[in-house]
């Protein structure tokens, strides 16, 4: 008998105890595993198994708070994280972003709508073959879609999963302006607000991870009332 596939397992790092027990059954009804760690320290040693698909993690923790436990978490992981942040509290969210998260979710929130979050995480990164080739290489930049993994000059990349698509559509894209709805609809699977600053903080720490081009350049330009660019030419395929 074929054996059925192990449900998405999920880490959940938040001290509201009755929080995280309702969210449990949502999340059991959605086909997720969900394990709840109220501290997070104890959370952060969770994570670090590395047995999780993707961890929620809360900013308001009663030991350390959700920002320390996200920066030791990213030192060792690069599990897929979505942030729990208080509505309204723009400086919470980017500073998450800033620090590695994959996106955020503020307080209160629809449990459909981080259902929908985390779907959109996951398909980020267990779909490699929805980039239409096995590699790409645009002068000393190279992706492989497989592993999902980068090397510049021989070096590798440490980007966060968003990081890595964002950078994927801009490289097919290079040489053209692509809009913060495009980027927005590809990369965060969702519509873009004119107050949300996620793709532009996403595309802040892409720049500083890859520096400039051989010749000083930038990389990826902003381009006024359209978007970004990859200042490099038409990417061609590396192999399949």
């Amino acid at each position: 008998m074929e054996q059925a596939p192990a449900a998405t397992r999920i880490l959940v790092i938040d001290d509201d105890a009755e929080l995280c027990a309702l969210l449990q059954r949502f999340l059991a009804g959605e086909g997720f595993d969900a394990e709840c760690i109220h501290t997070g320290a104890e959370g952060v040693r969770a994570a670090q198994k590395g047995s999780h698909d993707l961890i929620l993690l809360d900013v308001m923790m009663p030991d350390i708070s959700g920002f320390d436990a996200l920066r030791r978490i990213r030192a060792s992981s690069r599990t897929p994280l979505l942030m729990l942040t208080a509505k309204g509290d723009t400086q919470d969210r980017v500073l998450g972003l800033e620090m590695g998260a994959d996106d955020y979710l503020p307080k209160p929130f629809d449990p459909p709508e981080l259902a929908a979050r985390i779907r959109a995480i996951l398909r980020r990164v267990q779909s490699p073959a929805a980039y239409g080739t096995a590699r790409l290489t645009i002068a000393d930049v190279d992706v492989d879609f497989g592993s999902r993994t980068v090397r510049q000059n021989g070096r590798t990349l440490e980007l966060t999963s968003v990081e890595f698509d964002l950078l994927a559509v801009l490289l097919r894209s290079a040489g053209s302006a692509v809009s913060r709805e495009q980027l927005a609809r590809e990369v965060l699977r969702r519509e873009h607000s004119p107050f949300d600053r996620s793709i532009d903080t996403h595309v802040y720490h892409l720049r500083r991870k890859l520096g400039v081009r051989p010749d000083g350049g930038e990389r990826i330009k902003s381009i006024r009332g359209e978007g970004y660019l990859y200042a490099a030419p038409t990417a061609q395929p590396a192999g399949r």
